[in-house]
């Protein structure tokens, strides 16, 4: 097997005052995506959840999809994951992928009212915390964690942390690249890390290395998501038809050994810089929702609502719903089925399931 590049999904670096106000200066600008037309852009970081959006573009299917409701879309790969959100909250592009934490707090928290249309997967392992010659997370009282800061990696810690009755206060938070954490942790000095696949399993290779806690004990914490504009969505249902009905028909091939599910899976192993066992590897370690029912039935479960509320009370806590915000209630999330977390009167980050549903139902 191949050795993986390191994935670009989990990459939250500080937020920044600038980002902030950037994101904040969008929201009162005339959304140039608020009106009806024909070409839509997307934007794609590559994870092992996301990549699929690569054998879309370049299987023709997203061509198909488009062409079926008269319009295009362009499929961009960017490599810097932050950026491409900040791009997409500039309106730059229509959509992007993100996870559900920084959806909410870069263009939801700047003002940029966006819709979850795709719930894709969560994590459920890869993602993990790692403890050098240790196999209890209560031992790291005291101790230093290197971790992306401000990631999820960082909200994974915190919810270890909480499992065992300790908080942050209770260890020292170093901020590691994740392209320095496997050579980190091979110092005398560096003894827990928290990281994500495929940095994890080499990680958990080491000598001593002892996985204590992994994203399985929070399931559906660490949502990846594909959103969009939601004033463009609600001028251009065509858009999310087409991109619903061209990720699930994918979706309901990749999951299975049929020879195109084989053939996608392959391509998506070369794709990251390994092979197919390798990136199977990699969704190993996610809960995929290879059917649109699955997707809605688990956005819409009190699982997936308190998961929710919890990343927007850390989100909170780490100051990344900006300066404005004085409390987790700040920025609105409307879940489904008419449920809501925070302001009402300012929801901002929306779970629409409703083509999702169109696809379960066949009806695109």
């Amino acid at each position: 097997m191949k050795k993986s590049v390191p994935f670009a999904r989990r990459f939250k670096q500080v937020v920044s005052g600038a980002m902030i106000a950037l994101a904040a200066s969008v929201a009162v600008i005339p959304s140039a995506q608020a009106e009806e037309k024909d070409s839509f852009k997307l934007a794609w970081s590559i994870y092992a959840g996301w990549i699929p959006w690569k054998y879309i573009d370049e299987s023709g299917l997203m061509k198909k999809w488009a062409d079926k409701y008269g319009i295009s879309v362009e499929i961009v790969q960017i490599n810097d994951y932050i950026e491409s959100i900040n791009q997409y909250s500039a309106g730059q592009f229509d959509g992007v992928v993100a996870t559900s934490m920084d959806a909410l707090s870069i263009p939801a928290a700047g003002g940029v009212d966006t819709t979850a249309l795709i719930v894709g997967d969560y994590s459920n392992g890869n993602d993990g915390m790692v403890m050098k010659d240790s196999a209890s997370v209560a031992d790291l009282k005291g101790q230093q964690v290197n971790l992306v800061e401000l990631s999820v990696s960082h909200y994974l810690l915190a919810r270890a942390l909480d499992s065992v009755g300790l908080s942050e206060s209770d260890v020292t938070v170093v901020n590691t690249s994740d392209a320095d954490m496997v050579a980190a942790f091979n110092t005398e000095d560096v003894r827990n890390v928290v990281t994500w696949n495929p940095l994890l399993d080499e990680i958990l290779s080491q000598p001593g290395a002892n996985r204590v806690f992994d994203s399985s004990q929070i399931p559906g914490h660490i949502k990846d998501l594909t959103i969009v504009n939601t004033e463009t969505l609600r001028d251009n249902p065509a858009l999310g038809k087409a991109l619903v009905g061209a990720w699930f028909e994918l979706m309901a091939e990749m999951g299975t050994d049929s020879e195109e599910g084989q053939k996608a899976r392959a391509f998506l192993g070369e794709a990251s810089a390994t092979d197919q066992a390798g990136y199977e590897a990699q969704l190993a370690g996610m809960k995929m929702f290879w059917q649109p029912a699955d997707a809605i039935a688990f956005i819409g479960s009190d699982e997936a609502y308190e998961a929710m509320d919890s990343v927007r009370q850390f989100s909170f806590e780490k100051g990344l719903l900006g300066e404005g915000a004085d409390s987790p209630d700040f920025v609105g999330i409307a879940m489904p089925d008419g449920k809501t977390l925070g302001d009402t009167a300012n929801i901002k980050l929306r779970f629409d399931t409703e083509y999702m549903q169109m696809a379960a139902d066949g009806a695109l």
